[in-house]
């Protein structure tokens, strides 16, 4: 079985149902890698792929929205990125200054500007439900795998939670 799309082409799907697709698109600067799968194609609608194709057309405006909700997360001393930023400090101590892309004298703030989107990944088959439809993995150091945060993103690409990988 496969599924045509216009943004996407032919989605074939595996020989237990699920979907797979990969490509690196561009943004500034940067490769992000971006998945799209789905472990029953049959969980699929057009729809669904309508909405992954405008999530990657507008990588930048996700990108731009995913880390104005970490700057809302800053006023929580409890949350995740609050807590990320924290641990970078403490491990990377001094060296922390090479790794960020502006100083502004605000480090929180400078260290989320400093990360950089690494993937995005679609999860086709939870288009209108209440899980993540969309998670996008930041990482200031992209040799750090451990070391990310993750975006939750619903199908209106809304920020559900923001979240560390630990």
């Amino acid at each position: 079985m496969a599924i045509e799309h216009d943004y996407f082409g032919l989605l074939e799907s595996g020989p237990d149902g699920s979907i797979f697709w990969s490509e690196n698109v561009e943004l500034g600067d940067q490769s992000v890698t971006v998945d799209l799968t789905a472990p029953d194609q049959e969980d699929v609608s057009e729809a669904a792929l309508d909405v992954a194709a405008s999530l990657i057309a507008n990588i930048e405006d996700i990108d731009r929205s995913a880390r104005n909700a970490m700057v809302d997360e800053l006023s929580d001393r409890t949350s995740e990125v609050t807590e990320y930023i924290l641990q970078q400090q403490a491990s990377l101590g001094d060296s922390l200054e090479e790794m960020l892309v502006d100083i502004s004298g605000d480090t929180h703030i400078d260290v989320i500007r400093s990360l950089q989107l690494m993937s995005m990944t679609i999860l086709a088959d939870e288009h209108g439900g209440s899980d993540p439809f969309a998670v996008l993995e930041y990482a200031l150091d992209p040799d750090a795998t451990d070391d990310v945060l993750l975006v939750n993103l619903d199908s209106q690409a809304g920020v559900l939670s923001v979240t560390s990988a630990e």
